[in-house]
Parts: structure tokens; C-alpha cells; sequence
């Protein structure tokens, strides 16, 4: 009659590698909501809109000086440049923007 050998769990598969107690520390991570009040200050938005901003005083200072057909020339143009400058500069921050 043969005699069989047992093998024990341990002896076949290797205990795992304890691991040591000087691991990594935990760290705390801080993230703005995706839409942050922060993100509108995009030096490009900013520009933007430092330029229709004085275009608009000087339109106001013309209406003072009493220069009325150079102001209804700027009105005219502004017509047209605001709404594609909104919408560019809208379209600039949502393809830009980190989600």
C-alpha cells in the first residue's frame, strides 16, 4: 500500500507579504464645484469684455459731447458685435472649461 503525503494550504501557496506600517499618509484633496464663480475669470472672457465694456463708456461719453451721428454709427455696429461677442465668449468658456 502507498502511502500518500498531505500538504498543508501554507506550504503550497506563500503567506502574502505583510505590508509595513510606514505606508503613505492620507492626504485631504480640495476641488472647486465645476461651476465655480472662479472660472468666469479667464484672462480671455476678461478681455472680451473689457473691450464691449469701453466701447460702451465711449459711446456714453460721445452721447455727452453731443456727437449723436457718431453714436448712432456705434450703436449700429454694436447691434451686430454684442451678441456674437456673448455668444463666441460663451462658446470659448464651455469648450475650454476642465469638467
Amino acid at each position: 500500500m502507498r502511502k500518500t503525503k498531505g500538504f498543508t494550504f501554507q506550504k503550497i501557496f506563500p503567506p502574502p507579504h505583510k505590508l509595513s506600517l510606514t505606508g503613505p499618509r492620507p492626504f485631504r484633496a480640495y476641488s472647486f464645484v465645476p461651476f465655480s464663480p472662479l472660472a468666469m475669470l479667464d484672462p480671455t472672457i476678461l478681455t472680451i469684455g473689457g473691450i464691449v465694456l469701453g466701447i460702451a463708456i465711449i459711446e456714453r461719453i460721445l452721447e455727452r459731447w453731443g456727437v449723436i451721428d457718431l453714436v448712432d454709427q456705434f450703436s449700429k455696429i454694436m447691434r451686430f458685435i454684442l451678441p456674437v461677442t456673448f455668444y463666441g465668449s460663451l462658446f470659448y468658456f464651455f469648450a475650454t472649461f476642465m469638467f
